[in-house]
């Protein structure tokens, strides 16, 4: 029987995510946005309390939490800020690689680092002239005896002004296109270089900047997986991972929604609250649906890898719909608050700004719309296992 009722460990596990939303991130949310300030006492409470670093198995020092409890998480800590959230959440997205593929050496170094102390590690994928097309990046990596020579620049890299790690994409064949990449762990060290911070119009409580490696060697052992095998292992990684995607739009949608209903019973028009009139009644009814279907998207999706089965489909559905459906909600959000909400005194603006990045990081809706494409032309046999993701 397919069933989503949480255990009484998994709402705990919820309750305290929304208390610590509710009383750490929320009263100070908007001030972070409007500064862009760094949460750097949020991160060291959400490490404290474990809220950090979810699905790191327990044998490198995390919570071993499962990719459901994850998303359970992720949606409470979004509700609160989702700038905030990912600033927390951003050492999943690095770790999965590591995780997937790394030396049993790399993890216990590497992971165990993140779950020793508050360090944060960043996922370098994109460049300024390669981001749906990973396949044209430019950063190369040279196998000098013991030791790899990494040189380019990555940008729109999420906590990457303040990585202790980070983990590379880069090309170690540079005529092979996709079959040409390579992923590796670099440390940061003085050879890497933080260009540039960007300046958000959304989500602006989280740290993204454009980073250089200028020659920057590491052991050979740091390498991930296979050379040449890196475009899997970054497609294997974001099937883990766009459910957390999922989940921080459903939070998303979930504060909008609460944000929305609450204003339409208080503000009265022709003498009645606008929660009376069926226009507003109609647009409340369709965002609750589009919050409670990407809620259910997302579980599903993470469900699936709990249990050691492919996801690619059904997290490239979740991402694509949460995603659209919470840039949709955000901005009924905005109308219901009528010229209030174009107001920064009303703060449901900010979750319309936030909202719009979640169409665009961890492959855009429409890069959604190709797998999907993909998967539904070409099906693979239901029961095929994670780990063979291609």
């Amino acid at each position: 029987m397919v069933d989503f009722t949480l255990t009484d460990e998994q709402k705990a596990l919820q309750e305290m995510a929304h208390e610590f939303a509710e009383k750490e991130i929320r009263p100070v949310a908007w001030e972070y946005d409007v500064d862009g300030t760094w949460p750097q006492e949020i991160i060291e409470k959400a490490w404290e309390l474990g809220l950090m670093n979810n699905h790191l198995p327990e044998e490198y020092g995390g919570p071993g939490a499962s990719y459901l409890e994850g998303a359970l998480i992720e949606e409470e800590i979004s509700w609160g800020c989702s700038g905030i959230g990912t600033s927390i959440g951003a050492n999943g997205l690095a770790a999965a690689p590591v995780l997937i593929g790394g030396s049993e050496e790399t993890k216990k170094k590497y992971l165990g680092m993140l779950a020793e102390a508050p360090k944060l590690a960043s996922f370098c994928l994109t460049e300024p002239g390669a981001g749906s097309d990973v396949a044209s990046m430019r950063t190369r990596a040279v196998r000098k005896g013991d030791k790899y020579v990494i040189s380019g620049q990555k940008c729109f890299i999420t906590n990457g002004g303040y990585a202790d790690w980070y983990t590379v994409y880069a090309k170690t064949d540079p005529d092979a296109g996709h079959r040409g990449m390579s992923a590796f762990v670099v440390p940061k060290d003085d050879t890497v270089v933080v260009d540039k911070k960007e300046d958000k119009m959304g989500q602006r409580a989280s740290n993204t900047a454009t980073i250089t490696f200028n020659d920057t060697e590491i052991p050979a052992e740091n390498l991930i997986g296979e050379e040449n095998k890196g475009f899997k292992l970054a497609m294997m990684t974001l099937d883990r991972t766009r459910p957390g995607v999922a989940a921080m739009a459903t939070g998303i949608s979930r504060a909008a929604l609460e944000m929305a209903t609450e204003y339409s019973k208080e503000r009265v028009q022709f003498d009645v609250p606008i929660a009376m009139h069926q226009a507003i009644q109609f647009m409340i009814a369709d965002m609750a649906t589009k919050t409670h279907l990407s809620r259910l998207a997302t579980w599903q999706s993470a469900a699936l890898l709990d249990q050691g089965r492919r996801n690619t489909i059904e997290s490239s559905h979740a991402k694509r719909f949460a995603s659209d459906s919470c840039m949709e909600v955000t901005t009924d959000a905005v109308q219901v608050f009528g010229g209030y909400g174009f107001i920064k005194e009303y703060k449901v603006e900010k979750l319309m700004r936030d909202a719009k990045i979640m169409q665009l990081y961890e492959g855009t809706s429409q890069i959604q719309r190709l797998v999907i494409a993909r998967e539904t032309l070409l099906p693979r046999h239901i029961e095929e296992p994670a780990a063979a993701t291609a």
